[in-house]
């Protein structure tokens, strides 16, 4: 089948798409920028990139006339006042491009929305699926609450809450239930619904076997992990409030934390099991979902995150226009250093920078200066990054954004995504020679009006002197 599959560099569109190539199908993969998908060589002659955006429809006449069927895998996780606006045009534009094709059906995957008082990101959810629905392509919906996978952003943040806290200050809302599911049976879900008749036109709930609070989640998660802990609930933990320590304690990001947040108000729990009917089989157990995501985070194997997803981003979707260093009313400083080592092991050294590796030299300065975005709002450096050595555009490497990871002409460009007065650069070429090599390090900053350009200066000293460690501790060793 020709399968258009949206959201493909997504957390769930990257694993479902090697799935799809494997069982034969042949894929579109539409994404608003194609810097931000591999193609695996194996993948070259079934795989076809679309660059287009769900706002603009003129850009979805890219889509076949002659496709099958078309996976709607996007969402919105930022906190924007105008989100669900975006969603619902999104869903519109995709709506009135699919009924000018030869598409037989649309699959959506939701969240579990069965009460009567849904959180707005909930209630923006179910509204797309009705628009959805009012198009001439027969809708699949398939809604799950939590979904445990290695990278997953409920994983991740029960993981940061239990490892980090041994007693936790909870909000009333823990005692709420919830159904989670492990991203294995997600994908198995999504590929059997495929092209069967008798999903057509229909909504399936689905969950895994074990219905618990949240609070239960969390320890079962400790049990797991040998780790002793306590949790006390008190009621007065407004929203903003749990949002802010849920932002504080974990990687997530403020308007994230809020999302969650407001999610915890329903119950995440199915109240119909018809998919099994259809497709019988044994769903992985709450611990079963956490063993095999421990394994593959264990084994630095992750085929995607929700850290590197762009939603909830300032960045523009294409990270292409941010390449070009301004070459005026830039602030810089330069770092160029010969080496004599071997040129791969200089290499190695760059793409291994951050995350639980840290920055080689002076890494406190480093957790001080996220601590510090933190306290007004920004990332900090808690993203960490999803592979230990392995970087490509648009991941995260902590408070940065890769823009360009070129391992053939050694080059690292990441953009910065903390709070400043304005936009900041880091850039890393590694020119071979003879023997050994060069390595040119470069920060770029252009500061946004005099409070900018204070900004720089008045922290040039530690600037100086952290970046001059860094560059030697990458090129020495």
């Amino acid at each position: 089948m020709k399968i258009l599959l949206t959201g493909a560099n997504g957390y769930i569109g990257t694993r479902l798409l090697p799935r799809l190539v494997e069982e034969g199908h042949e894929i579109y993969a539409l994404v608003r920028s194609r810097s931000r998908i591999e193609i695996p060589e194996k993948f070259q002659s079934q795989l076809h990139v679309i660059e287009a955006d769900l706002l603009d429809p003129s850009s979805l006449l890219k889509i076949p006339d002659d496709i099958d069927v078309a996976y709607y895998l996007v969402h919105s996780m930022s906190y924007s006042q105008k989100f669900s606006e975006l969603e619902a045009a999104s869903a519109k534009n995709f709506v009135s491009r699919l009924d000018n094709t030869q598409a037989k059906q649309i699959i959506y995957l939701s969240g579990l929305s069965n009460e009567a008082h849904l959180s707005r990101h909930l209630t923006s959810r179910k509204r797309v699926g009705e628009i959805l629905r009012e198009g001439k392509v027969p809708v699949t919906i398939l809604m799950a609450g939590i979904i445990i996978g290695s990278g997953s952003a409920s994983f991740e943040i029960i993981r940061d809450l239990v490892e980090k806290l041994p007693i936790m200050v909870a909000p009333k809302w823990l005692k709420q239930l919830t159904q989670p599911i492990a991203i294995s049976d997600v994908l198995a879900y999504l590929t059997l619904v495929l092209g069967n008749p008798a999903c057509f036109g229909q909504s399936f709930e689905i969950g895994g076997p074990d219905v618990m609070s949240y609070k239960e989640l969390l320890l079962n998660f400790a049990k797991m992990r040998g780790l002793k802990r306590k949790i006390l609930t008190v009621p007065v933990l407004t929203p903003r409030l749990s949002s802010y320590w849920l932002f504080f304690v974990t990687s997530t990001s403020f308007s994230l934390a809020r999302f969650l947040v407001e999610s915890l108000i329903n119950n995440a729990v199915c109240k119909e099991n018809r998919i099994q009917k259809l497709f019988p089989r044994k769903l992985l157990s709450y611990e079963k979902a956490l063993q095999r995501a421990f394994t593959r985070t264990e084994e630095d194997w992750a085929p995607s995150s929700w850290k590197d997803t762009l939603s909830g981003s300032t960045l523009n979707p294409d990270l292409s226009i941010y390449i070009n260093v301004p070459k005026f009313g830039i602030l810089s400083d330069r770092r160029t250093i010969p080496f004599s080592c071997p040129i791969e092991q200089v290499q190695k050294r760059v793409w291994s920078l951050g995350g639980r590796k840290g920055w080689l030299a002076m890494n406190w300065a480093w957790k001080l200066r996220g601590f510090l975005d933190k306290l007004v709002g920004g990332i900090g450096l808690r993203r960490g990054r999803t592979h230990p050595t392995r970087l490509k555009a648009g991941d995260v490497l902590d408070f940065w954004r890769v823009l360009l990871a070129d391992e053939k002409n050694r080059r690292l460009l990441l953009y910065a995504e903390m709070k400043l007065p304005g936009e900041a650069w880091l850039e890393f070429e590694i020119i071979p020679h003879e023997i050994g090599g060069t390595l040119k390090q470069t920060a770029s900053f252009r500061p946004s009006g005099v409070w900018g350009r204070f900004y720089w200066y008045s922290l040039y000293p530690f600037h100086t002197l952290i970046f001059s460690q860094l560059a030697k501790h990458i090129a020495k060793g």
